[in-house]
């Protein structure tokens, strides 16, 4: 069955573009041109992703994502922004968005990420089918399919690797906090393997993907008639995690009911399935995370304070990429072997203005969204060197922007960043001018206005 994406987009003709570009690749497309338009369809129909730009005359992305997220869990959310709107985009990812694209953008890197969504989803759909045949082993954790992971060499990865050697032999239950995209999840396995769980089952669960009204039988599964759809019996995560370690992402999401059901779980260490009258004893350690500050939740009353303490025996703040840019060769080479695999290129590394441009960046997407922009820029090189010409504009103008000089007059300012694309390009004003954006006519006139000589 075809995959079904619906389009939002108020620029009628690219929109048509898109749709076009999407339907020639075997996919079902509907698109709304605003907001309000987009709301009915949302509330008529189910979609398997939306793509929705983040502005719109009448309505915002973000809001659209909220509405999706609450209405619609299932679907896939992806946001179109122009390249000054990465820190929304970086919150949208935080509420639960499936990743941004900047405009301008060739239609091949946002197939890729549907294309990469889409085998997720299958592989996981596949692992299921295999589990429900056996009736006793349930699916892979999706964690085996992430990076495995990187020692860093900067001082607070040294640190923070100390600390995940130092709890990850004990029982200890432990709150991993830090920005969204720092590899938390990977963290988590990397003190599972640490453990003497490490032969038994890593089970990660994403909270916020949870609705309240069936997170009892994600979580402690369910007997066949249970409730209207409970076709068969189905084992909970803390059961499929029993002697291993169950992982709960984004667990501030949680409903305060939610919270008082893990927590009595957590403190009997029994469990029972919906519908049945039957306890399961299970023996599971848990490791949950976060980018939100607990205590204020807590001091909030949005969470509940004694389930705080039983998540927190131990507690580690996971750096951003921002804090260990010893570390960014590292993960670039890593993400870089990473994307050629997967896309069957043979890229041997980035061009030393990239490189550049990726040292002077901050990141504020981290791992998730360093990954994110090698592997699209690995899709569009033809080179062995990753060009310029490929990497998104925030990443390099973010360059231009750190070494302006405090001088903010407009010539000034427009002159420097003018010089600075120059140096980028190695003098060729075509490709200089497609950094600044303008044409190599334009150029020309600037150069003669502030008499710089090549």
């Amino acid at each position: 069955m075809a995959k079904r994406i619906h389009v939002v987009e108020d620029d009628v003709a690219f929109g048509r573009m898109l749709a076009s570009f999407l339907e020639k690749r075997g996919f079902e497309i509907t698109i709304s041109l605003s907001g309000n338009q987009a709301r009915r369809t949302i509330a008529d129909k189910s979609f398997d992703f939306l793509i929705t730009d983040l502005k719109l005359p009448d309505d915002s992305g973000m809001d659209l994502l909220e509405l999706t997220l609450k209405t619609k869990p299932t679907t896939k959310v992806i946001l179109m922004t122009g390249y000054a709107e990465v820190d929304t985009a970086v919150k949208a990812i935080k509420k639960g968005a499936l990743d941004y694209i900047s405009k301008p953008f060739l239609p091949e890197e946002l197939l890729m990420i549907i294309n990469e969504a889409s085998s997720n989803i299958t592989e996981v759909t596949s692992r299921e089918k295999v589990s429900q045949k056996n009736k006793n082993h349930f699916p892979d954790s999706p964690a085996q399919d992430k990076p495995s992971f990187i020692n860093g060499i900067s001082e607070v990865s040294k640190k923070f690797n100390e600390y995940l050697k130092l709890v990850g032999p004990t029982d200890m239950n432990v709150l991993i906090q830090g920005e969204s995209g720092t590899g938390k999840e990977v963290a988590a396995k990397a003190i599972h393997n640490f453990s003497s769980r490490k032969n038994k089952d890593f089970v990660a669960v994403d909270c916020g993907a949870i609705p309240k009204e069936i997170a009892a039988s994600e979580f402690f599964g369910h007997i066949k008639g249970s409730f209207t759809g409970a076709i068969n019996d189905k084992k909970g995560h803390f059961e499929a995690a029993d002697g291993g370690t169950l992982f709960l992402d984004e667990v501030g999401n949680l409903s305060y009911e939610n919270q008082i059901q893990l927590l009595r779980a957590l403190q009997e260490r029994k469990i029972k399935p919906v519908g049945s009258n039957t306890e399961i004893d299970v023996d599971v350690r848990i490791i949950s995370a976060t980018n939100e500050d607990l205590l204020e939740a807590v001091s909030q009353k949005k969470f509940r304070e004694d389930l705080y303490h039983r998540l927190n025996e131990f507690s580690i703040q996971i750096p951003s990429l921002h804090e260990r840019k010893e570390d960014l060769f590292l993960f670039i080479e890593y993400f870089l072997n990473e994307a050629n695999k997967s896309l069957g290129k043979e890229v041997v590394g980035l061009s030393k203005e990239v490189m550049n441009a990726f040292q002077n960046y901050a990141w504020p997407g981290n791992l998730r969204e360093l990954k994110n922009v090698i592997k699209r820029s690995v899709l569009l090189t033809n080179s062995q060197l990753v060009p310029l010409d490929v990497i998104p504009r925030e990443v390099i103008f973010s360059r231009f922007e750190t070494e302006q000089p405090k001088d903010f007059s407009r010539e000034t300012h427009e002159k420097q960043l003018i010089l600075n694309a120059l140096k980028e390009a190695d003098n060729n004003k075509t490709k200089a001018a497609k950094l600044l954006n303008i044409t190599r006519k334009t150029l020309y006139n600037k150069l003669e206005q502030y008499k710089i000589k090549l």
